[in-house]
């Protein structure tokens, strides 16, 4: 009976989206995907409760370079680049912000989590030029599997998988698999896991 359910409500949701998607295609045609996507995932982003995960998650798999049946993406979520990934499982909390980014499956994130399109998105070197017109480099940062990111957590470079990243901190260099780091700039804390203790070798 559920995936009955999960069915009839996905044949739903996208019925409902249909009006939204009309104007997204029309809008990307003039100003661009990824302008029309930061308008329309912004008035997505205000649908409350459970309706408003169920259409948001209809309209981004839409317009995502992917985004699971199963992912949960909260109220005031924002996106901004529609080559963001979102795999098995995710979850996206309240009022995140993300651009070109793959989390991949089982990623948890926090309330007002942001992960920009890495650390370059604006250049700044030269000092009579305004910051505004010297242009930048979008990278894609990629959140390994099961990694779970604290709140207002700022992330510019990739996650390594089952990473935990505490709350407030800002990643600014490249974490490996399995540590717990925090700190701004973050740091590892510690490996997430003792290691094994070495084989006895016999004599």
């Amino acid at each position: 009976m559920k995936p009955l359910v999960k069915a009839i409500l996905h044949g739903v949701a996208t019925l409902c989206i249909l009006p939204a998607l009309l104007l997204y295609w029309a809008s990307a045609a003039v100003l661009g995907k990824n302008r029309a996507l930061e308008g329309s995932s912004q008035s997505f982003a205000l649908l409350p409760g459970m309706p408003g995960m169920i259409l948001r998650r209809a309209f981004l798999a839409r317009v995502l370079t992917r985004c699971h049946p199963s992912v949960e993406v909260s109220f005031g979520t924002l996106f901004s680049q529609t080559g963001a990934i979102l795999d098995e499982n995710v979850y996206v909390g309240p009022r995140c912000q993300l651009g070109w980014v793959h989390l991949e499956r089982d990623v948890l994130l926090a309330a007002g989590v942001h992960i920009p399109s890495g650390g370059q998105t604006h250049a700044f070197d030269d000092p009579n030029i305004p910051i505004r017109e010297q242009g930048g480099e979008r990278k894609l940062i990629t959140i390994g599997a099961g990694a779970w990111i604290g709140s207002a957590a700022i992330i510019l470079a990739d996650v390594g998988c089952g990473t935990i990243v505490g709350a407030g901190s800002v990643v600014t260099k490249p974490l490996p698999d399995n540590v717990i780091a925090a700190g701004v700039p973050a740091k590892v804390i510690r490996a997430r896991f003792p290691e094994p203790d070495p084989e006895p070798t016999n004599r």
